[in-house]
This record gives C-alpha cells, sequence and structure tokens, in this order.
C-alpha cells in the first residue's frame, strides 16, 4: 500500500527480491496539470507495468477496501506512504499484519510530513523506522532503523530520496527478520514529536529568526510549499540557500554585492539566496534574476 514517489524504491524492491506480490492498494488517480489530466499515482504506474493487479479504494471504513483486501489474501502488508488511515479490520486480517516503513526515527516525528519538518527542526540526523502498525498514528512497535546525517546543504527534496533508497533497504531487512523469526519488536517509548502537513500558509520567511533557522526554512520547504518573501510589493519564492560569512544591521535587509544576493536575518548573520523565482516566472539562479530584476527596496518583507 503506497501512492507517491517515496513509495516506488519499496515496490521495486518487493519485485526484485521475488515476493509474490498480490495487489497494490494505492489512492484514487486525480487530475493534474493545468488541463486537469487524469493521472496514475507513481505506484500504479509501476505495479502496472509488471502485470500487478492494482485496488484503489475511495474510502476504507465503508467494507469495500476490505473485500478487496480478501480477494488479494495477502499474508504480509507494506505500507508507505498510503495516505489513507487503516481501520483495525485491515490492520489485523493479514497473518502477519501490517508493517509501515516510516521516514523518521521514531518517536520523532510522527505523522503526515516528517521529511520536511527534519530540516525545518534544526535536526542533525533522520532516518527511517520499520514498525509494526497498531489503529494510532505512527504508535506501532518499531522493528528495524536506518539513520542519516542531514548536513547543511541537503534540502527535503534530496533527503526524500535518499530515505526512499533506505525504506526499501530497511524494508527488505524487516522482511528477512520476519521469515527468520528473528524480529525483536520495541514499545515506543520517550517523547514523541509530530510532523503536521504542509500548506502554503508557513511558507513566508520570518526573518526575525536566525540565519540558520532561515536556511533550515528555505531547505525544508523546497520544492513544495517553497519559502517565500515579499520583494518590491511582491511574492518571490526562495529556493535555495546556504549560510554566509556575512553581517548586515536589520533583518530582511538585502545586500546585493557582485551579483550575489545575501538576506540578513534576525542575528544579523546573512544566508545567501541563490535561486529565486518570481510570480508566474522559471526559477533562476540570483545572477540571472538581478540582471533583468534590479532589486529597489534592498529589503525583503
Amino acid at each position: 500500500m503506497g501512492t507517491p514517489d517515496f513509495s516506488v524504491p519499496c515496490l521495486q524492491r518487493l519485485i526484485d527480491d521475488g515476493h509474490e506480490i498480490t495487489g497494490v492498494f494505492t489512492q484514487p488517480d486525480k487530475p493534474k496539470g493545468r488541463h486537469g489530466v487524469l493521472t496514475p499515482p507513481p505506484v500504479k504506474e509501476l505495479a502496472l507495468k509488471y502485470g500487478i493487479e492494482v485496488f484503489q479504494p475511495v474510502k476504507m471504513r465503508d467494507g469495500t477496501a476490505l473485500e478487496m483486501l480478501k480477494k488479494a489474501a495477502p499474508e504480509l502488508v507494506i505500507v508507505v506512504a498510503y495516505g489513507k488511515i487503516l481501520p483495525s479490520e485491515i490492520l489485523h486480517w493479514p497473518k502477519y499484519g501490517c508493517i509501515n516503513i516510516h521516514a523518521s526515527l521514531l518517536p520523532e516525528l510522527r505523522g503526515a510530513a516528517p521529511i520536511q519538518w527534519a530540516i525545518l527542526s534544526g535536526l542533525k540526523k533522520t532516518g527511517v523506522t520499520s514498525m509494526q502498525m497498531d489503529e494510532g498514528l505512527d504508535t506501532g512497535d518499531m522493528l528495524l532503523k536506518g539513520e542519516i546525517e542531514i548536513d547543511d546543504d541537503m534540502d527535503a527534496e534530496t533527503l526524500h530520496d535518499e530515505l526512499s533508497l533506505m525504506g526499501a533497504s530497511v524494508m527488505h531487512d524487516t522482511i528477512e527478520q520476519l521469515i527468520k523469526g528473528e524480529l525483536k519488536p520495541v514499545k515506543q517509548q520517550g517523547e514523541s514529536t509530530y510532523a503536521s502537513m504542509l500548506s502554503k500558509d508557513i511558507s513566508p520567511v520570518d526573518w526575525s529568526k536566525t540565519a540558520r533557522e532561515v536556511h533550515n526554512h528555505i531547505r525544508g520547504l523546497y520544492s513544495w510549499p517553497c519559502a517565500s518573501a515579499g520583494l518590491d510589493g511582491k511574492r518571490v519564492k526562495l529556493l535555495k540557500s546556504r549560510l554566509a560569512d556575512v553581517k548586515g544591521k536589520a533583518p530582511g535587509e538585502i545586500i546585493i554585492d557582485g551579483g550575489r544576493m545575501f538576506a540578513v536575518c534576525g542575528d544579523l548573520n546573512a544566508v545567501e539566496i541563490l535561486v529565486i523565482q518570481a510570480e508566474n516566472k522559471k526559477a533562476m539562479n540570483v545572477a540571472d534574476y538581478l540582471r533583468g530584476n534590479p532589486v529597489e527596496t534592498l529589503k525583503f518583507e
């Protein structure tokens, strides 16, 4: 059970490992783009490529999904970013239950957007946890973990790609140990945190925050919904940045130096803006942007 790109390496690994995949559950096709073309989820595309039966229930609690599951008759269900909450009767129907591959080191960052919030929160490391699912939100017993360091240049998109591959590896090891009877579930203990769903409401940069916090904001929201700021009376997206050894006088101040743009933050340290996107325009590096868009106010709002 999975839907977006993050789920694809796990399905591919199940195929490559030679497991009998009795069915793939994924979200219904959705309209995309300017013309609203009905588009299948990435997981469905991969499943169809290998001739695997695809199930796309709209609701999970009206009995339809359970009947689909009974038709597929799996011994084990692997859940990776499916995007729907599974009711108790589905969680407990398969012989070995449902195992979730979650993109954080539980109990940190339960919820919908753990990859982005790992960066937004300034964490130095994150990872993937396999978990025996229960009725709670990412509260089940932990099985295996993989860890990764988050460096200063990593954004949510690059971290997503790394963790999706790690997820496939953790899943593989979890199933191998399950087959051998070696899995040792561990209760989640300690303080939990919650990674809420992202929205455009959190896009605006708060220039009163430190340079590191602003940098985390910009890279944590790439490539959606993207950090934004007011510039010369218009909204621009700030897509890539890096910490800079530059000081300023006031939060939001813009320093232009030889085709480079620096934004001063609340601690009066600056971040360098590397890629910017004006409304209804393509993203471009700052040097190209400045050639066609002379900055007049020298201040971000």
